[in-house]
């Protein structure tokens, strides 16, 4: 490892291209820096500077040194301002896990409130659908998750919270066959038909879906979003977020048709393993019990293509 002024010596031999110049810009006398240099030689056992010609310059092996040792330092220096952030109570990373049902766009402005922090804490944000969300933090794939549907599993030193309620509601293309039926619709109506639907992402247990029929055709898509669109198309049927297609509804590019069986409404969680709570994750956990915060996320973006 080459020390500050080693490296500054390199540096300014290159810069300047004379060991007169680089002893002044260094501060120091030319009879020093050449001594420096001299030594920096020997200690490596290579010639380091060509001092042939009329303008100094550093040899391969040289332009090497300083192109390593440059590295090396940086990769020091970064490496103690993580040291200093994690004995001040900041993890080094913070991996944020949301369900899909929610949309990224939403949490934007929090990230920006984040990196105000300065706090140095590198953040990953990822999402899951279903099960594979809650299967996200078991298998620590995750040191957050947010939106994740279901009663909480069985985890050791599992925290959670309710982030709010998400209300459904069974809609279809005006050119639908179904949209003209008769309501309110059996189930048995629903299997003729095909159904939109986001994959479970779990890796682990069966793939699953909400109200899916046995026997029923299935279009899986990647995402929310996706599935709204795909349904707004005739392309099938299912249960959609009641405030993220309420323009869809307004213009009458989705019908709503009320069921023999309504879908109870989903209770969003937060939850995260209370054996790792850092500065960042409690920052992060303050932000989502914030009301507005929390209605924004369960509402999203309204679907207005």
């Amino acid at each position: 490892m080459l020390s500050e002024d080693e490296l500054a010596l390199l540096e300014a031999i290159r810069e300047m291209g004379s060991l007169t110049r680089a002893a002044s810009k260094l501060g120091k006398a030319p009879s020093t820096v050449s001594h420096a240099a001299r030594q920096l030689e020997a200690r490596f056992d290579a010639l380091l500077f060509d001092r042939r010609r009329y303008r100094l310059q550093l040899t391969p092996a040289g332009q090497l040194l300083a192109q390593e040792a440059s590295r090396l330092m940086q990769d020091v220096s970064r490496l103690t301002r993580r040291v200093k952030q994690v004995a001040g109570g900041w993890e080094d990373r913070l991996w944020i896990v949301t369900d899909e049902i929610l949309e990224y766009e939403t949490l934007l402005p929090v990230v920006r409130s984040f990196d105000a922090l300065q706090s140095g804490v590198a953040l990953r944000m990822t999402h899951e659908v279903l099960s594979g969300t809650w299967e996200a933090l078991r298998d620590g794939r995750a040191d957050l998750i947010v939106g994740a549907t279901n009663e909480p599993p069985a985890m050791p030193k599992l925290r959670w919270f309710e982030l709010g309620v998400m209300e459904w509601v069974f809609a279809v293309s005006p050119r639908h066959p179904l949209a003209k039926a008769k309501e309110p619709l059996q189930q048995e109506q629903l299997t003729a038909h095909r159904a939109i639907a986001v994959a479970d992402s779990s890796r682990s247990v069966e793939s699953r879906g909400y109200g899916l029929l046995s026997g029923q055709s299935t279009l899986a898509v990647p995402s929310m979003r996706a599935k709204i669109l795909s349904q707004r198309e005739g392309l099938g049927v299912g249960w959609l977020p009641r405030q993220r297609i309420a323009s869809l509804l307004k213009r009458g590019e989705l019908v709503e048709k009320r069921m023999a069986e309504p879908r109870e409404p989903n209770v969003l969680y937060v939850a995260w393993r209370g054996d790792h709570q850092g500065r960042a994750l409690e920052w992060w956990l303050e932000q989502l019990r914030q009301p507005r915060l929390a209605k924004r996320l369960i509402q999203g973006i309204d679907v207005t293509l």
